[in-house]
This record gives structure tokens, C-alpha cells and sequence, in this order.
């Protein structure tokens, strides 16, 4: 088939959408992945399928949307494709839009995107949100997320079946044990964007709690200066280090140098508490202990593998703690390491890419003849 995804995001970091795309390429389809130019977009990498950006004036808010999916059916109806996945309702309405025929339509959600702490506390766009996600979801062939728990509510919601694609990691080599340096501290890393809700300001406030820690933040996003000028607050300011974006090439060398790895998350919205975010994962492929917050599908995993400790309430104080009593106890620490080790052949991608494929097998075959 030939198949179109769309994204909001300029596909520098989409490390979901760069697996999805070649496991679909390498089953014999063909594969552009649309996304947007922004200012301070890098060149991509050359990848096994197609990528195509959208430059638009504007860059947030209603006017965005509504420019990009403007744009999204202006370029692409003078296209030839099969099939069009569009990634999150931000970009639903363009693939309904493009999809009147006989092409399918695929949702891949990466969110409960109306109940995102973005917007659930804003009634009116909201109810916009879900409004349309209602209103377009009878348009849809396919329908998946990124967590089983998530795929309960987004069917409850909707009215329609919805399939897991988790966000699992490539295999990795098997880690090295870490092995402490003498008179360094111990790195925590986080990864990923620096958005509001990601448990940050605890994680920086914890640092003047650990005296033998330090706080790697990899990553860019809205909350980073912010996110700084908090740092230079502390007692401690030179516990904590920004080493702004990083490629997702380079993350896998990161993260082996790292100590202890968090995923910290605010229980302020649904879409958070049913999360099962890429960076938890990708700490297990590379052998690294992680804190992960106590909400349903990190507690599965843990129960399931050992491979986390489990935060239940947010607060600083209880942040340090839980860190200090690992870093005491070497024994906890190295069951947790042989923990993840152990579980990093199973949460990987090419057990989940079958999945994928399972579910994309279920389209129906196409009616229009294209070349």
C-alpha cells in the first residue's frame, strides 16, 4: 500500500513514528511521513521511507491547527496513496478530509489528547476536542494507542475498538553493569521533552535532598527556562545540568552513562495516569533502574519484571527518599539492573512489530487500482 502519516511535530525526536515507518516499509509497503518546518527544525536523517515538511505561519494555538490541517489536505489530495494514519486528533480532521474515497484512514493515538494537561482544565477547547474526535471517529478503519489500559478508555469513550502498538525500544546490546567512579556523583537522568506536567520541578527541588547526585535533563521544550531559573535557585544549583536536545541516535550512549533513570509524571490528567511513556522503556533496553510514577500500566510492568521503583505521590521529599534508599542498598540496586536486563529482550520492538503488522492486516483490500 502506499501510506501516509501525519504528524504535528517536525520529526526530529518522533522515535514511535521512525520504528512504525520502517516496520511497514520493511513488510513491502511505501511510507511518507508528513510533519511540519519550524524555525529551529535540523536537517533529518536519511530514513528508509519518505518525509516531507510543511512550513506554516503560525506555530500554536487554533491558528496552527487549523493551517496545518488547511495545508495537510491542500498538498496531499494531489497525492497518491492507500491509506492515510493520522497521528492524534490534531491531524484527524485533514485525514477524513483526504480519505472520502475509497483510501482507509488509520488513528494512532498518542494521547488521550482531549485530557492532556494541556487542555483539561480548559472546558471549552476540551469539549472542542472531544467534540471532534466524536464526530470524526466513524471515518476511521483502524484505530490503536500506546497502551493497553489507554486502548479501555479511548474504546469506552468512542464507542470503537482500539488496538496497542506499544512505544518498545529496538534491541539493544546487553548492558554493561554500572560501575560507580570513584568520588562522582551519581547521574539521574531524564529524557525527553520539557513539558508541563512531567514532575521536573520535583525532580530539581529533590536534588538539594542528595548530596551524592546530580540531575541530567536531556531535552527541549515550553518549560525550560522556567525549569532553569528554578535551578539556580537551590542551594545546590550545580546538581543539575541541562544538556539541552539530544538526537535520539545519541540518547542510547547517554543513557548508559546514566546512574538512575525518571519518568515523573503529575496525576493532573487522564491521559498522563494511562501513559506508558518511550523513556521508560528506553531506560529498561539500556539496563538502567528507573522511578516511574505508581499509575496502572508502570505498575504492570513492574509487577511483571522488577525493573522499577514506584513513586505514589510527587512531592520532593518522597522523590529523595526513594532515590537515598537505593543508593544505600547495592543489593536492591544491582536486582533491579539484572531486573531490567533480563526484561529488555521481551519489551522490545520486533516482538511489538508484530502486533503492528497484525492490526494493519485487518484493512480491507484496496478497491482503487493506484500506481
Amino acid at each position: 500500500m502506499n501510506i501516509v502519516c501525519t504528524v504535528t511535530n517536525d520529526l526530529s525526536h518522533d522515535q514511535r513514528m521512525d520504528r512504525i515507518c520502517t516496520s511497514l516499509v520493511n513488510a513491502g509497503h511505501q511510507v511518507v511521513l508528513v510533519g511540519r518546518l519550524r524555525k529551529n527544525s535540523r536537517p533529518l536523517p536519511e530514513r528508509p521511507y519518505r518525509q516531507h515538511r510543511i512550513t506554516c505561519r503560525f506555530d500554536a494555538g487554533k491558528a496552527f491547527y487549523l493551517e496545518y490541517n488547511y495545508k495537510l489536505v491542500r498538498e496531499l489530495r494531489h497525492w497518491k496513496y492507500d491509506v492515510v494514519c493520522s497521528v492524534d486528533v490534531d491531524t484527524l480532521a485533514a485525514g477524513a478530509a483526504l480519505t472520502r474515497g475509497s483510501q482507509q484512514l488509520v488513528f494512532d493515538a498518542h494521547e488521550w489528547f482531549h485530557m492532556t494537561p494541556e487542555v483539561v482544565n480548559r472546558s471549552l477547547i476540551r469539549g472542542f476536542w472531544k467534540g471532534l474526535a466524536r464526530q470524526l471517529m466513524p471515518f476511521t478503519d483502524l484505530r490503536y494507542t500506546v497502551a493497553p489500559q489507554l486502548a479501555k478508555q479511548l474504546a469506552q469513550e468512542y464507542g470503537y475498538p482500539f488496538g496497542t502498538v506499544r512505544n518498545l525500544p529496538q534491541l539493544a546490546p546487553a548492558a554493561a553493569p554500572y560501575i560507580p567512579l570513584e568520588d562522582q556523583p551519581k547521574i539521574i537522568l531524564y529524557q525527553g521533552m520539557l513539558n508541563p506536567g512531567r514532575g521536573l520541578e520535583t525532580a530539581i527541588i529533590a536534588m538539594d535532598l542528595l548530596e551524592d547526585c546530580v540531575l541530567w535533563i536531556a531535552g527541549s521544550g515550553p518549560e525550560e527556562d522556567q525549569l532553569q531559573a528554578l535551578a539556580v535557585t537551590l542551594k545546590h544549583p550545580d546538581r543539575v545540568k541541562f544538556l539541552g536536545f539530544i538526537p535520539p541516535d545519541e540518547l542510547p550512549e547517554l543513557t548508559r552513562r546514566a546512574w538512575l533513570g525518571i519518568n515523573l509524571l503529575a496525576n493532573s490528567s487522564p491521559s498522563y495516569y494511562y501513559s506508558l511513556a518511550n523513556k521508560a522503556l528506553d531506560y529498561v533496553q539500556a539496563g538502567l533502574p528507573s522511578v516511574q510514577m505508581d499509575f496502572p500500566e508502570y505498575r504492570a510492568l513492574a509487577d511483571q519484571y522488577g525493573c522499577y521503583l514506584l513513586l505514589e505521590d510527587l512531592v520532593a521529599p518522597d522523590l529523595a527518599k526513594l532515590i537515598q534508599a537505593v543508593a544505600d542498598d547495592e543489593a536492591a540496586y544491582n536486582e533491579l539492573q539484572r531486573a531490567c536486563t533480563e526484561a529488555a529482550p521481551e519489551l522490545c520492538w520486533a516482538s511489538e512489530e508484530q502486533e503492528l503488522l497484525r492490526l494493519w492486516s485487518q484493512l480491507s483490500p484496496i478497491k482503487n487500482d493506484l500506481t
